[in-house]
């Protein structure tokens, strides 16, 4: 394991979701992980990777990068996980990549995949 990196901040648009974010409009929850980080990373990377309209563009043992497009327009939107291991906890970061506004798109994301994650007993709700 690297030691423990940042998510690049929110750009000041709205279209953005960080959970290393101090502002209220970007910051949201990290996943608090259950069990043990080495079994629970990949089980993470896999339920990423079956998201619809997404591609896998960067994993390692601690860093995940996800491309998503949006169903009618196709904009692509970037999706950061970072594990912290000691901490028991995965930083999330979700982006728009063009675009002011994303009509909560990337919080609504975010929220998902955390509700998919703990259903699965990966993370605490």
């Amino acid at each position: 394991m690297t030691t423990r990196k940042h998510l690049a901040p929110c750009p000041d648009k709205p279209n953005c979701v960080c959970s290393d974010a101090q502002d209220r409009r970007h910051a949201i929850a990290p996943l608090v992980l259950r069990g043990d980080p080495a079994a629970t990373w990949p089980a993470i990377g896999d339920i990423v990777a079956a998201l619809p309209r997404t591609r896998i563009v960067s994993s390692d043992d601690d860093y995940l990068h996800a491309e998503l497009r949006t169903p009618l327009l196709r904009f692509v939107d970037d999706l950061e996980l970072l594990l912290d291991a000691q901490a028991g906890e995965v930083a999330v970061r979700s982006a728009s990549r063009v675009g002011y506004s994303d009509f909560g798109v990337n919080r609504k994301r975010v929220e998902m995949l955390r509700r998919l994650l703990s259903e699965r007993g990966l993370i605490s709700p």
